[in-house]
């Protein structure tokens, strides 16, 4: 089931975010903050926290516009739990956002993945699930770590 992420999910999702193995302990911290700010701020995000939730959180997916363009999203997360990898649920909650995005009338996704050898997997994800490679900034993490930009127009998803 996806739905919403809620303030209980908290806890097992920065869990199931070091269980990837893609975040370092300062991105894991980052994380929890976005997530407090996310639920505790005043002024409402316009960003969309989504959890895969199987009796517990096994997914989480972050979405939000880009500012000054009209209907450009990025997906800024996605992540899926290993012990529930390989089950169709890091596309299911894929199509789940670009549908919910649709419906909503908005135009484009964009998505920011890494470079390296080890986020191949990562990029074939992306590429196997619609989207194109858009841009490549080189160097853009750290030296000889690129920033992937991949792109799909959400006309037609159904």
């Amino acid at each position: 089931m996806i739905r919403f992420t809620t303030p209980e999910d908290t806890d097992a999702l920065l869990a199931l975010a070091e269980a990837t193995g893609l975040f370092e302990a300062d991105q894991i911290k980052d994380l929890a903050q976005m997530l407090e700010q996310h639920f505790n701020s005043e002024i409402a995000s316009p960003g969309m926290w989504l959890t895969d939730y199987n009796g517990k959180p096994v997914g989480i997916a972050h979405v939000a516009p880009e500012r000054m363009t009209h209907g450009t999203w990025n997906l800024y997360l996605i992540a899926i739990h290993p012990a529930h990898q390989k089950q169709g649920r890091g596309t299911a909650l894929l199509r789940y956002i670009e549908q919910m995005l649709t419906e909503r009338g908005e135009r484009v996704l964009l998505v920011e993945t890494s470079g390296t050898e080890d986020f191949e997997y990562v990029r074939k994800f992306y590429h196997d699930s619609g989207y194109e490679e858009e841009a490549r900034i080189r160097d853009f993490y750290i030296d000889g770590v690129d920033k992937v930009v991949f792109r799909k127009s959400l006309a037609g998803v159904a």
